[in-house]
């Protein structure tokens, strides 16, 4: 694994918990930009949480949130496409060889790009809407939900370079990310 601590929450709400691991993205990107830091063990922890983070959002938090009518089909499929832009950032990152190289710090920036604009829209059009239009019951519900699934792709090593190339060929495959044929 990482030299990492990557929190295990198992129940709260699931607003806190997203918000918690939005921070803990920032402070690896930080680390993923500190060339005194252990960028390869940040690397594999940011791809872990990253992964098991979105896949847990997308199965378990946008669907019910939609179905409860805090937020609209299109937020959660605009938040599934920024999902795919920010895998498919992080798979640039992934097959980058070494860490000290111009190659690895321009693959860090265009995560960080994608990550933070995701994480800005996210916690203004999705996560506020779930503060105040779903009751603290059914957050505590959805926290309990997602932090299960979550943490079984942990336990699944969903952050793996070869499972991340999944993720984004299917996200090609069901026209989440637009087609890259000239890169292929």
């Amino acid at each position: 694994m990482t030299d990492y601590e990557i929190p295990r929450p198992t129940s709260g709400d699931v607003v806190e918990l997203i918000l918690e691991d939005h921070r803990l993205f920032e402070a690896l990107l930080r680390d993923l930009r500190d060339a005194t830091a252990d960028r390869a063990a940040a690397r594999a922890a940011l791809s872990a949480v990253l992964i098991a983070h979105g896949e847990a959002e997308e199965s378990k938090v946008y669907p019910n949130l939609e179905r409860k009518d805090a937020i609209t089909d299109h937020e959660a499929e605009h938040g599934e496409e920024e999902h795919a832009e920010g895998n498919e950032a992080l798979l640039a990152l992934l097959e980058c060889k070494g860490t000290d190289t111009q190659k690895f710090d321009d693959a860090v920036e265009d995560l960080a790009t994608a990550l933070n604009h995701h994480i800005g829209e996210e916690e203004q059009t999705i996560l506020n809407p779930a503060r105040t239009e779903v009751s603290e019951e059914v957050r505590a519900d959805l926290g309990e939900k997602w932090a299960a699934e979550r943490n079984r792709l942990l336990d699944a090593d969903a952050g793996s370079i070869d499972n991340v190339r999944k993720i984004v060929a299917k996200a090609h495959e069901e026209g989440l990310l637009p087609a890259d044929d000239e890169d292929e």
